[in-house]
């Protein structure tokens, strides 16, 4: 069987990479732009970087800001609805998952309005159209919306996420500019960083894993150990390196697939809004301990791309530990908590753990699980 890898058409990386964007909607013909960015980027000027550059080319836009942290069916309803009402022909998305997600939703409606019920847009969704041209401007280094073919929409009234996979909603311009993330706080970065972390193992261990992707998660391992403490002190170096770790474990996981750690860190977000990259935090250490026989040596390559020395000299057993204990020590490094007491209520246990089972990330799991054995990894965390 073939391995199938998407891409962004186009790329842009480093430090005011953002000029980028007037020069692409002039090149591709675009007249008014769609821009998706939440209500505290606006509020705090980050989303003006943008904007100030389209205002400079005199390029026309609409600003969308309906966008929650875990965005819901109504806000890419009203999404739809605005920018049908704004004349526009292609989208600015501004900003984390959020804000990238809430734009592939929007964008896939538009061009394909059978798709119109946003339920029906949950896991594979057969669209024919590739959506609204989107521009992604990433606001924080760790969700790699901007290179994925994934987004994660809130069922509000179910209280659960639903996970859409569509080609068709990749981007084709990502603008990766670590000055639009020079704004973010400690824990927003510690906490999306582990998240690229975590995209970046998972994508490495998943089943679907091979070379070229492996190839990717290993390089991206090693740029986010290196980077995630310095990002966290908002060093320059540090910033830089999460702003390009993140997304090269992009490249890989939207390609491969995750893990029962996103399965278990989605229904935490739908029912308490545990921000994602916390809540990988927390469950990836003990989902790696879960995982670790159904893994080969991957966890010797994982140790030594996160800086472990002596690592080919340890048994295999040695190797799968100080990888864990890596994991465990820069979450830790970076102010995570360390278990899930704070978040998780006892009664809510068995409805997260049917959730966590039937996750479109769970197939992709390196070992084989079941709605009990999720339910001792929450306990576990308890």
């Amino acid at each position: 069987m073939a391995n199938r890898f998407v891409l962004n058409e186009t790329s842009y990386h480093g430090k005011g990479a953002i000029l980028s964007i007037a020069d692409e909607i002039k090149a591709r013909g675009f007249k008014k732009a769609f821009v998706c960015s939440d209500p505290d980027l606006i509020k705090f000027n980050v989303t003006k970087k943008v904007t100030d550059v389209l205002d400079n080319a005199g390029i026309a836009y609409e600003i969308y800001s309906n966008i929650k942290p875990n965005p819901t069916i109504e806000n890419v309803q009203t999404g739809v609805e605005a920018f049908k009402k704004a004349g526009t022909d292609c989208i600015v998305a501004i900003g984390g998952g959020s804000s990238m997600d809430t734009a592939k939703a929007i964008g896939i409606i538009i061009t394909n309005p059978e798709f119109a019920d946003v339920r029906s847009l949950e896991g594979v969704a057969p669209t024919k159209n590739p959506c609204v041209p989107i521009i992604a401007v990433p606001t924080t280094a760790g969700t790699a919306a901007e290179v994925t073919i994934n987004y994660v929409i809130t069922d509000a009234e179910k209280d659960r996420k639903m996970v859409c996979v569509d080609v068709h909603d990749i981007p084709v311009v990502a603008v990766v500019d670590p000055d639009m993330m020079a704004s973010m706080p400690k824990g927003l970065t510690a906490a999306t960083g582990m998240d690229a972390l975590t995209h970046a193992i998972e994508g490495y261990i998943t089943k679907g894993a091979w070379a070229l992707s492996d190839m990717f998660h290993l390089k991206a391992i090693e740029i986010i150990s290196k980077s995630l403490r310095g990002a966290v002190e908002n060093t320059d170096e540090g910033r830089e390196g999460m702003a390009l770790g993140q997304y090269v474990a992009g490249m890989g996981f939207s390609n491969v697939g995750l893990g029962i750690v996103h399965s278990m860190a989605h229904p935490l977000g739908a029912l308490y809004d545990t921000p994602h990259g916390v809540a990988n935090a927390i469950i990836l250490p003990t989902v790696m301990e879960y995982n670790a026989p159904a893994t080969g040596e991957k966890y010797r390559d994982i140790a030594k791309a996160m800086g472990v020395e002596g690592v080919d000299e340890m048994s295999l057993d040695d190797a799968r530990k100080a990888a864990i204990d890596a994991v465990k020590q820069l979450s830790k490094d970076v102010g995570i908590p360390a278990d899930l007491k704070e978040i998780v209520k006892s009664e809510d246990v068995d409805f997260l753990s049917q959730s966590a089972f039937d996750d479109a990330c769970r197939p992709g799991n390196p070992r084989d699980t079941s709605v009990a054995e999720i339910k001792e990894l929450y306990l576990s965390l308890m």
